[in-house]
């Protein structure tokens, strides 16, 4: 039998015992109108509609798919729904456990299955990104003689982690992170579902909200958590899933943290204020607190980013493309992983020399802006390059710097109002002093007073 085989003997088994799997997987979506989230992919008339044959046409669009995004955002379920939709063979393989010898038995059964009962295979490599390329090289028969519809999965970035030929022959589709309104449909469907848990027991507001931050916007975590939390409390008896219950099960405290509430904002300023104050522990206690109250990887690193340039800057130049760095592997990755990189950044930037002279300089210019401290711009840096400007006297008298030796050329670029005007007021904390050198040697060549 091939590995992971989606067989119709599978689902009677199923209909017949609905307990026999698990939750996450009794609660798949049949149809495409049943997936949470990812509405983006599901409007009328878009590819994965026409993929299932939903549209004028029937089916259409390439024999491979690949769906990247973070974990538990449904490309599974996807996947399944593309072949229930499309009365196809599902096969499902996973490139941490397959490689090309199974990969090759599904093929050659797909093959044999088309011939002899005329029935298409849908095949779902989940993690494709952990094939070799040599293990990819492999697929590309499959689907350029369409014997499979290939439907790959990957967390990671396609474009870096799957081979060209591959990559132009698929429809590459971006699932986005599931909301927090998309997970809790999903487990209140599961509650009330026959499929799920048929009304079997409740679940209160203060355990959906914990069960949320649990989940992350993973769906299948989510379920995974349900599932065990109801089994308890039901071996107890309880109409209900407690909190504590919740709790025991998933065998983490419930962290009293309302993402939409003032400890959202006080938990948040204190992470940052603690980096700026150079407290590296207790901002690794915030940062500790935000990510077990469920908080969005992707909040944290966007307040990590602002962090850098807000408090940091040019004391340390790299700090900024740390938090870049781990705002982008955050979003790749996801949690529980990312908890990695936010604490990779925070210790960085914690530990970075510190200065707001960036913050300061935008600011005071910003100022003077609102106030009508503007002026028209110089003539000579006026736009020269059109039919007329030079009658305009735009451009004329303009020193190109780097004419000169120096490579500076004294000549007045603000506006009358603001010529002697300066802004940027480096410290000499850390990389800054050499900022600090370069904007005294520079004011001095262009002729500027100090103010």
């Amino acid at each position: 039998m091939e590995p992971d085989l989606f067989t119709a003997a599978a689902e009677e088994r199923q209909e017949k015992d609905p307990t026999a799997s698990p939750l996450a997987v009794r609660m798949r979506p049949r149809t495409l109108d049943e997936v949470v989230g990812q509405q983006h992919l599901l409007k009328p008339g878009s590819p994965l509609r026409r993929l299932v044959g939903e549209g004028a046409g029937g089916p259409a669009g390439p024999s491979s798919v690949i769906l990247w995004g973070p974990p538990g955002t449904g490309k599974t379920t996807l996947a399944y729904v593309v072949s229930k939709a499309t009365n196809k063979r599902f096969v499902e393989l996973s490139a941490i456990t397959a490689g090309v010898k199974e990969v090759r038995a599904v093929i050659d059964g797909a093959r044999r299955a088309t011939g002899g009962f005329g029935k298409e295979t849908v095949l779902f490599l989940d993690e494709i990104h952990r094939f070799s390329k040599a293990q990819q090289d492999s697929l590309l028969p499959a689907v350029e003689n369409r014997w499979v519809t290939l439907i790959a999965a990957t967390t990671e970035n396609p474009y870096f982690s799957v081979i060209s030929p591959l990559l132009s022959r698929s429809l590459l589709l971006t699932l986005e992170p599931l909301t927090d309104d998309d997970v809790r449909g999903l487990i209140q469907r599961a509650l009330t579902d026959e499929r799920g848990l048929d009304s079997a027991v409740a679940l209160p507001e203060d355990t959906a909200s914990h069960l949320l931050r649990i989940a992350g916007g993973d769906a299948r975590r989510a379920l995974t958590a349900l599932e065990a939390a109801a089994g308890a409390a039901l071996d107890k008896g309880e109409p209900e899933i407690g909190l504590k219950t919740l709790e025991e099960t998933v065998d983490r405290a419930a962290v009293k943290y309302d993402r939409d509430g003032d400890q959202h904002y006080d938990v948040a300023s204190a992470l940052i204020k603690s980096i700026r104050g150079s407290d590296v522990d207790a901002a690794l206690h915030y940062l500790a607190r935000m990510i077990e109250a469920g908080e969005d990887p992707r909040f944290i690193a966007r307040r990590l980013m602002i962090s850098a340039s807000e408090d940091i800057g040019l004391a340390d130049p790299n700090a900024l493309p740390i938090a870049v760095a781990a705002a982008q592997a955050v979003a790749l990755i996801g949690f529980p992983e990312a908890a990695l990189t936010l604490s990779h950044a925070t210790i960085a930037l914690a530990l970075a020399p510190k200065s707001n002279a960036a913050t300061t300089a935008i600011g005071a210019a910003m100022e003077d802006v609102r106030k009508g401290l503007a002026g028209p711009v110089p003539p000579h840096l006026r736009d020269g390059h059109y039919k007329g400007a030079a009658e305009l006297g735009h451009a004329q008298g303009y020193v190109y710097p780097h004419d000169l030796p120096e490579g500076i050329a004294a000549q007045q670029y603000a506006p009358d109002a603001l010529k002697d005007r300066e802004y940027y007021e480096p410290t000499r904390h850390g990389g800054e002093a050499r900022y600090a050198d370069a904007v005294e040697w520079t004011r001095k060549h262009l002729g500027r007073r100090r103010s």
